[in-house]
């Protein structure tokens, strides 16, 4: 207990940190230089329930429309989900492969069909990378643009939660997100380390997709494995905190379990994976590999 106590002592630190900007309450005045060029990369499986709500606040927002696009990729899906969401004016993409499953492989499968019908994986300065049950703030992309525009090439945003009051269980995780949001990457915001990007609602510029050849991060884990590889190449995740998505969590015991057992087998293949270049990185003076290393030690 006491060397787990000393390990993570430095996230109490955080929280103090995190209680003393609030204090301050300085507002950010920064006004961006130009307003980029972006797409909503959206992976979807049977989504025709929610995709369509994600698309419509996509459409509200307060940035120019001409600067946004929306692309679906219709993975493996059964339902009407890509008839959805070109109704709803999005690029569609419908991808059916039951050998390589999951997410990673649907956002690869989208960045290769944007190379095909755009030329280059820059046709848009960044992507945003979002599940299709989210929706966002209507501010969501100026505010991003704020942060992109001061030179952060990964950005994660302010993850708050659909149905925060519908049980204990939607509350807990409610609870975690805006612990993770608030008193972990706020403050390694402030601090000018780097943030870690958490499973959605995440902008990524186009350069990095192409320096990665699209998007090759597969592990269970996606999420957790991509923000790894950058921190340890030293790339620095920024967070913008008045970029607020909207995202909807289990209601179940049994689908919380389910996803946590995954979430929990994605860690250990991510700490697998690397763990000796992350050890590399903390010999080397880098805190974020050590922060990092925290996340996802066994």
């Amino acid at each position: 207990y006491i060397a787990l106590t000393v390990l993570y002592f430095y996230q109490f630190i955080y929280i103090v940190i995190a209680l003393i900007g609030d204090k301050k309450k300085k507002l950010d005045t920064y006004e961006a230089k130009k307003l980029h060029k972006f797409a909503f990369i959206i992976a979807a499986r049977n989504e025709q329930a929610v995709i369509g709500n994600l698309i419509n606040s996509i459409k509200q927002q307060n940035y120019p429309a001409e600067l946004i696009d929306v692309i679906v990729v219709a993975d493996n899906c059964t339902d009407d989900t890509a008839q959805i969401a070109r109704e709803h004016g999005a690029i569609c993409y419908e991808r059916f492969n039951n050998m390589l499953v999951g997410k990673g492989y649907a956002l690869d499968y989208c960045f290769n069909k944007i190379v095909e019908q755009f030329g280059d994986y820059t046709a848009y300065d960044g992507y945003f990378i979002f599940d299709a049950d989210n929706v966002i703030d209507k501010n969501y992309v100026k505010e991003m643009n704020k942060v992109f525009d001061r030179g952060y090439n990964v950005i994660t945003s302010y993850r708050n939660s659909k149905n925060y009051d519908t049980n204990w269980i939607t509350s807990g995780y409610s609870l975690w997100f805006i612990r993770e949001a608030k008193y972990l990457n706020n403050p390694r915001m402030m601090l000018k380390t780097s943030c870690a990007v958490s499973g959605t609602g995440f902008l990524v510029n186009s350069s990095i997709i192409k320096k990665n050849n699209g998007w090759k991060f597969n592990l269970l884990t996606e999420d957790i494995q991509f923000s790894t590889a950058h921190i340890i190449r030293g790339d620095k995740i920024g967070y913008c905190k008045d970029a607020v998505l909207y995202d909807e969590q289990p209601t179940s015991f049994a689908q919380s379990w389910r996803q946590r057992m995954r979430w929990s087998k994605g860690y250990l293949q991510v700490f697998r994976k690397y763990a000796s270049e992350l050890f590399s990185g903390i010999a080397r003076g880098s805190f974020s590999c050590y922060d990092m290393t925290m996340n996802i030690m066994p």
